[in-house]
């Protein structure tokens, strides 16, 4: 069976079952609209049926395949995914509209974190993944334009840039201390009960919401055994993000309702202020609220109360001053550089080397290019072209070696033997005239290092 079959057949399963089914709602339904009695539940009742329309779990099915992932407990990988839907669809579908549906428990996984720390992350099967996309596709349109506009992460056409500019223009207003909170373990202490009060206020359907909880409850697998989790959203899941926008949704409403100036991205919240004693007065506030209205606790060693350019916001920090700017935070330099040394560490061609490195490079700088000191960028790039010219002098080993390779690059029989001859290392070799002569910019240009200035920003 080729690919075009396939889809052609699992676009059938999608609909096989909508035949029979009850009216739908006026979302996606085909019953008249004459036809509705004022008694007809409301459609927050019928969201099932909507995650299970055809359109929208076949967008669904897309985007866990293009978001790739590693499997679950049960092993299928991403690729699997579309044929077992071909033989399980209409009886999966079943047992989501009947409310029997039962969450398969998540894989624990840990990554470390910039900070040195570990983050858990709990990866669901790829079938659970599929249903909580389906999920989240219903439900984020009816919360997001209820968020507030300070809140900036997980949400549809809102970034970390936009977060941190907006930071900026509060600073720029004379805002310049800034109370910087961080949740502790945020997503891992999550208060089950206080989030479904949440979710229930805008989903009357009963069956989603026992969905929901199920998740929340699937427990998590880790070597070989299965714990209860009766608290925390576990991070990788589809569905986490936004279930944790509505958590903290409070938190913005209370802080719109005491005027205060703030920026929130997932769990990382900045609130600016005039004084150093209202940021103490706003952070004893905040953190009784946090505490006893949504059973949350604040990170003591990472929240603080402080001057904006001496904290990190999103990998950013600010600029001294009359005139503000972006800067990529220390401790983001910090990781970047102890990043490139990890690349550029094995023993491969200096071609090899730099395809490696340019696949870090250009994400990199998508995300930190928003900075606005290019001469810092300007900067790292003159730190990795010399730490590559350092692993080339170190590759090339020997005098007599190093002397061949530097006459077939133009260098005089002189320059050559005195370069060949020095005893220094190779990292201050790099900086030596004759090496930067024979491995000038462009040479790494045409290898196809990437730059981290694009333009001035």
């Amino acid at each position: 069976m080729d690919g075009k079959q396939r889809k052609i057949q699992l676009e059938l399963a999608f609909s096989a079952e909508d035949r029979g089914e009850a009216p739908k709602t006026a979302r996606g339904g085909t019953e008249p609209s004459t036809a509705k009695s004022a008694t007809e539940r409301p459609a927050t009742e019928q969201l099932m049926e909507e995650v299970c329309e055809r359109e929208n779990v076949s967008k669904a099915l897309r985007r866990v395949i293009s978001n790739k992932g590693g499997p679950g407990i049960d092993g299928m990988t991403v690729d699997k995914l579309r044929d077992y839907l071909l033989d399980h669809w209409p009886s999966i579908r079943e047992q989501l509209v009947a409310g029997k549906y039962k969450p398969s428990a998540v894989k624990r996984v840990t990554i470390p974190k910039p900070d040195g720390g570990e983050r858990k992350l709990g990866i669901p099967t790829v079938l659970d993944r599929f249903i909580q996309q389906a999920i989240l596709q219903v439900l984020q349109p009816i919360w997001d334009s209820t968020f507030s506009d300070q809140s900036y992460g997980f949400r549809p056409g809102r970034s970390a840039h936009q977060a941190v500019a907006k930071a900026q223009e509060y600073i720029g207003q004379g805002k310049a201390v800034v109370v910087d909170m961080d949740l502790e373990k945020f997503f891992d202490r999550v208060n089950h009960d206080i989030l479904m009060s949440r979710i229930a206020r805008k989903v009357a359907d009963k069956r989603l919401l026992k969905l929901i909880r199920a998740y929340l409850t699937a427990g998590i697998m880790e070597n070989g055994l299965v714990s209860p989790t009766d608290e925390g959203t576990p991070q990788g899941g589809p569905l986490s993000p936004l279930l944790s926008n509505i958590m903290l949704d409070d938190l913005d409403k209370e802080l719109e309702r005491r005027g205060h100036s703030f920026v929130r991205y997932a769990d990382d919240c900045n609130i600016y202020v005039k004084t150093e004693r209202a940021g103490q007065r706003v952070m004893e506030s905040v953190r009784s609220f946090l505490t006893k209205k949504l059973k949350l606790k604040v990170n003591e060693k990472k929240s603080a109360v402080g001057k904006p350019q001496e904290r990190k916001f999103l990998g950013f920090s600010f600029t001294w001053g009359k005139e503000l700017k972006r800067r990529i935070a220390p401790a983001a330099l910090k990781r970047f550089k102890t990043t490139v040394r990890e690349l550029t560490g094995r023993s491969r061609s200096i071609q090899q080397t730099v395809n490696v490195l340019a696949k870090y490079l250009t994400g990199w700088r998508g995300y930190f290019g928003f900075s606005q000191t290019p001469v810092v960028l300007r900067n790292l790039e003159s730190w990795i072209r010399r730490r590559l010219r350092s692993i080339i002098w170190r590759q090339w080993k020997r005098g007599k070696t190093r002397y061949q390779e530097l006459r077939k690059r133009g260098i005089s029989r002189y320059q050559a033997a005195v370069a060949a001859g020095v005893s220094k290392g190779p990292w201050r070799m790099a900086y030596h005239a004759t090496v930067q002569q024979a491995l000038p910019n462009a040479y790494f240009d045409s290898l196809g290092l990437p730059k981290l200035v694009v333009h001035s920003a």
